[in-house]
């Protein structure tokens, strides 16, 4: 049995599926690109039938990407895998992902079928997508709650129908390691034929157990791992890609080897968490802030009289860069531009003026500008092209005072003034925005505000998430001032669907 292990990345597919973190095909060619410079072996770029837009991405990102195989997911269904075929003209390795759901309860409630219809559907589908292209993967839908016997039978036919590779997701994040290890475990042992395909994980971390039954699979015989950067994916999320490269480059006794680049992780994982508002907790492994940080009196000494004390992987492993430059009022456009590369941007001149100008502003009012605050300047650009943006805002508030919000709205040009009051400054601002663009028929769903540091004179991230006419829709921003931020957020959110 090959030691190589095949890494899947579904960032751009399962991963985006995450509310509020969906990419434009420009975003999505930036991500695809990184993630063949970090070396992963297959793209799931998309799922074609779904959208129109979807379906541009899968071809721009064949057309983008190089050497590594570009999948297309689809279902077990014929024009599905028609369409899929259709985008993936232009990828030099193209791949179609189709399958079914194979546990009872898919079977019985989701398609109410049975057993034997369902394998017969699995075989029709390998074989229609065999028609368009040599690489087919097959996925048996939850998995993790299927029967192993019958799971077998699944996996041996669609092998012999063509499969190269099948995946066997733990759709729900439903088993333990021990139980997961031992499935992947009897299909090795009693799928005939199974060394003609690939058998893939595919876990999900509902009861935080995605990457630890993914080690398990793959010491059980599984070469394919299925994976996202940072964890990211629906629910709970993904199986991490970095977690998994690490893991396998630490314990070299099990003599695994993976095609990644680890020393681009950090730099991909901040590109994706910029680019998809999904922040990487401070703890998260490998890639968390708080990763290589020790605050223990006894670690630190540790750590300084030999690293490896405390630390089994070196930063520069992963892509940290051991001395970092420290960002100040003081620094200049080069420091800047040097930590910006290291997170993952890259700008033009003329753009690093217009980022290193707010720098500057922002370093005047904060103590210690850390990789949250210069990804949020850079962020900043986005709003460039918004139709309606914040020119003015004044709040009066406090003990005894009725807040009262006064507000100027750039409308494509056009000024508009408006004051209102409300329950507090954020309200009273909200509702003159509102008043503003002669539109009430808004709702805020959600709306949290996270400080990206610690102290008072801290940048503000606001996520919102606004209802109008029965669809939701997801603004960003972050300010010193989270009241300015939460007003930004809001228009933001407008700007995806307002029509003047």
């Amino acid at each position: 049995m090959s030691d190589r292990l095949f890494i899947f990345d579904t960032t751009l597919r399962d991963g985006e599926q995450v509310p509020g973190c969906q990419l434009n095909t420009v975003e999505k060619i930036q991500v695809a690109r990184a993630l063949e410079e970090l070396g992963v072996d297959v793209i799931e770029a998309g799922f074609p039938v779904s959208s129109p837009g979807d379906f541009h991405s899968v071809v721009e990102i064949a057309k983008a990407v190089t050497w590594p195989t570009i999948c297309a997911l689809t279902r077990a269904v014929e024009k599905d895998i028609e369409v899929a075929a259709e985008a993936l003209k232009s990828a030099k390795r193209g791949r179609i992902h189709t399958g079914i759901g194979t546990s009872d309860y898919h079977i019985r409630y989701k398609f109410n079928s049975n057993q034997e219809e369902i394998l017969e559907r699995a075989i029709a589908a390998t074989k229609y997508a065999k028609r368009f292209v040599e690489d087919v993967e097959f996925y048996c839908e939850d998995a993790g709650r299927t029967d192993n016997a019958y799971l077998a039978r699944v996996v041996e036919a669609v092998i012999k129908a063509g499969a190269t590779v099948v995946n066997i997701p733990d759709t729900t994040g439903y088993c333990l390691p021990d139980e997961y290890g031992a499935k992947i475990k009897y299909l090795m042992e009693h799928v005939d034929g199974v060394h003609k395909a690939i058998l893939s994980t595919h876990c999900h971390n509902d009861l935080g157990m995605a990457t630890a039954n993914t080690v398990q699979g793959v010491l059980n015989g599984a070469r394919q791992v299925e994976v996202t950067i940072n964890g990211i994916g629906e629910r709970a999320g993904n199986t991490s890609m970095e977690e998994i490269a690490m893991i396998f480059k630490s314990h070299k006794e099990r003599q695994i080897i993976t095609n990644i680049n680890t020393t681009r992780i950090f730099h991909t994982s901040r590109m994706v968490s910029s680019l998809m508002n999904m922040p990487v907790q401070p703890n998260k492994a490998i890639v968390g802030r708080n990763a290589f940080a020790h605050s223990s009196g006894i670690h630190q000494d540790g750590v300084l009289k030999n690293r490896e004390s405390y630390e089994i992987i070196d930063p520069k492993d992963v892509g940290i860069d051991n001395n970092a430059i420290v960002l100040t009022a003081r620094s200049g456009r080069a420091a800047l531009k040097h930590r910006l590369h290291i997170l993952g941007v890259d700008l033009e001149q003329d753009k690093l003026n217009q980022v290193y100008e707010d720098f500057l502003k922002l370093a005047d009012r904060k103590k210690d500008i850390n990789d949250d605050d210069v990804l949020m300047l850079v962020g900043k650009d986005r709003t460039a092209m918004h139709r309606i943006k914040l020119d003015y805002l004044q709040v009066t508030s406090g003990v005894g005072v009725q807040p009262v919000a006064t507000i100027c709205l750039n409308m494509s040009g056009v000024k508009r003034y408006e004051a209102a009051a409300g329950n507090g400054p954020v309200d009273a601002a909200i509702k003159a925005v509102k008043h503003a663009i002669c539109n009430s028929d808004m709702t805020i769903q959600e709306f949290l505000i996270q400080a990206i540091n610690r102290g008072s004179d801290d940048t503000g991230k606001v996520h919102m998430q606004v209802e109008y006419k029965g669809s939701t829709y997801y603004g960003f921003s972050a300010n010193t001032d989270i009241i300015a931020a939460s007003v930004e957020a809001f228009i933001d959110a407008i700007n995806k669907f307002i029509v003047e």
